[in-house]
C-alpha cells in the first residue's frame, strides 16, 4: 500500500470554502470567509465578492492576498498567495464586468437556470470578481 503524495493545488481545487486574507491600512491582516474557485489548468483563483466590503477596499489599496482552505476532516490544509485584480462592479447586465461573473459561475458551478436574473442580481448587489493568478501554493497533510 502506497500513500499518494499530498498536492496542495488539488485540495485548493476541491475546496469551496476558505478564508481570504487581505491587508488592512494599518498592516494587520483582515480575514473573510469566502467561496473560492481555483482553476488548476490556468493556476487562477476566483472569488465573487461585494463592492464596499473591507476585503474589497483592502484589495483596491493593496492587491496582495492569501487564501487558506482546509479539508473537510481537518486533516490537511493549503494556502495560495498572489496579487489580485478586481473586475467590476458592473452597471450594465450585459457589460464586460457582469460577463466575467457569468464566466466565473459557469466554470465554478455550471449553467444557471436564469441568466437574466443572475445578471440583474450581480448589478444590484454590486458584485466584484477577484481574479488572482496564484504565485505560490503550500500546505500539508496533517493526518
Amino acid at each position: 500500500m502506497t500513500d499518494t503524495p499530498f498536492d496542495p493545488r488539488a485540495l485548493l481545487a476541491a475546496s469551496r470554502l476558505g478564508v481570504l486574507a487581505t491587508i488592512k491600512s494599518d498592516g494587520r491582516p483582515q480575514l473573510s470567509p469566502v467561496l473560492p474557485f481555483y482553476e488548476p489548468e490556468s493556476g487562477v483563483l476566483y472569488v465573487s465578492m461585494t463592492e464596499g466590503r473591507a476585503k474589497t477596499a483592502n484589495l483596491r489599496r493593496d492587491p496582495r492576498a492569501t487564501l487558506e482552505v482546509t479539508s473537510p476532516d481537518g486533516g490537511s490544509w493549503a494556502t495560495a498567495e498572489g496579487v489580485a485584480t478586481l473586475i467590476g462592479p458592473g452597471t450594465d447586465p450585459r457589460g464586460p464586468e457582469v460577463e466575467a461573473l457569468v464566466d466565473y459561475y459557469r466554470r465554478a458551478a455550471g449553467e444557471h437556470p436564469d441568466w437574466d436574473e443572475y445578471r440583474a442580481v450581480m448589478v444590484a448587489d454590486r458584485r466584484v470578481l477577484l481574479r488572482m493568478p496564484v504565485d505560490h501554493v503550500y500546505g500539508a497533510k496533517i493526518r
